[in-house]
């Protein structure tokens, strides 16, 4: 997809989402997924060695969870590349870039930051994983007020009964 001296061996595609797609909900696959269509949800994959692909059509609004992203097209969302991520020179993200490895072609826009994970650092869980993980804690009484912070309504701010 970027060109360059790039030795690497292109990896099977198992899984399309065709230009005229628009899929509905989360994404959970092993392998390859490349996306010329939209994808409204979380795009997650099962297995370490997986690698997403997302052409110049390709859009998903949603976090994505990849080992290896290649973009060329938009992402709403925050992306976590527990590898490498490829932005090509159309590639667009509406959020943050969690990385181990980035590439990066010129025209390639990031409206967010850039997060380095070096290699063996866990990538952070998807925010209503850990919402339902300290509402799970909160209802045993073993929640942290971090936790709780979670769980709360910002919008709702804190009170003080005294």
């Amino acid at each position: 997809m970027l060109g360059g001296g790039n030795k690497r061996k292109i990896p099977h595609m198992d899984t399309l989402v065709g230009h005229n797609t628009k899929i509905v909900g989360d994404i959970y696959f092993e392998g390859g997924l490349h996306v010329d269509g939209l994808v409204e949800g979380n795009v997650n994959a099962r297995d370490t060695g997986s690698r997403l692909s997302i052409s110049e059509r390709g859009q998903v609004q949603g976090e994505v969870r990849v080992p290896e992203v290649m973009l060329n097209g938009m992402v709403k969302g925050d992306v976590y590349a527990s590898e490498r991520v490829e932005l090509g020179s159309k590639a667009k993200v509406e959020g943050n870039v969690y990385y181990n490895l980035i590439r990066m072609e010129a025209g390639a826009t990031v409206n967010g930051k850039l997060v380095h994970k070096p290699g063996g650092q866990p990538m952070l869980a998807l925010k209503h994983e850990q919402q339902k993980s300290a509402e799970k804690k909160e209802a045993s009484g073993t929640a942290t007020d971090d936790e709780l912070a979670a769980t709360r309504d910002p919008s709702q701010g804190t009170s003080n009964t005294g």
